[in-house]
């Protein structure tokens, strides 16, 4: 049993995967949060140009 566990520890098979694999996430959330924090910005800013046009008259020729 102890030449199991001892061989399994040095096995670095997967030790890559799991990096990309915790790479990948913290790529994933940190878009997240980026998205999150734009998102307010940008609705606001179309609500007024949107509110800006609206009033806007257009002239017939």
């Amino acid at each position: 049993m102890l030449r199991l566990l001892t061989r399994l520890k040095l096995d670095e098979k997967g030790a890559v995967t799991i990096d990309w694999v915790v790479l990948t996430a913290a790529i994933i959330g940190l878009s997240l949060a980026l998205i999150a924090a734009i998102a307010g910005g940008a609705t606001d800013t179309s609500t007024g140009v949107g509110a800006r046009l609206s009033k806007q008259t257009l002239l017939a020729w």
